[in-house]
């Protein structure tokens, strides 16, 4: 399945790529499931993310790879896969972009995921996309 979310920020590719750092990583963060950072390398090919998330009941772990990222004076983006993914996820892939536009830059997050099952693809599919449309308020309050 796949999740595609445009936010328009008041910021240039170079503010909003400075941004993305450990401190906006754990801001963007819904309050659940309650996220510890494990690691945090940045946003380069070659780099790692790991996280702890916690249902209370249970923890389960999710370990990203950078495997790309580019730069210009129009576009910035970084890919991440998940490598180890909590046991409702088979597969994990998120083009994190930001492209420069007029008065500002257009941060795109395009998640491709899945379940294995085409049922719980759909159950999951609110869920991720409510987790990620909470970045919107912050991404526009930070980068303005």
């Amino acid at each position: 399945m796949r999740i595609i979310i445009k936010t328009r920020v008041n910021a240039s590719i170079e503010k909003v790529k400075d941004g993305f750092t450990k401190d906006l990583f754990l801001k963007v963060n819904p309050p659940f499931p309650p996220v510890r950072l494990v690691q945090f390398d940045g946003c380069e090919a070659g780099d790692k993310v790991v996280l702890e998330l916690n249902f209370i009941l249970f923890k389960q772990y999710w370990a990203s790879d950078i495997i790309e990222d580019y730069t210009s004076d129009i576009q910035w983006y970084f890919i991440d896969i998940g490598k180890k993914l909590p046991f409702f996820l088979k597969s994990w892939r998120h083009v994190h972009e930001v492209k420069s536009v007029k008065s500002g830059s257009l941060i795109r997050d395009d998640i491709t995921f899945s379940t294995g099952l085409i049922l719980t693809d759909l159950i999951m599919y609110p869920l991720l996309l409510l987790q990620f449309l909470y970045r919107k308020p912050i991404y526009k309050r930070i980068f303005k």
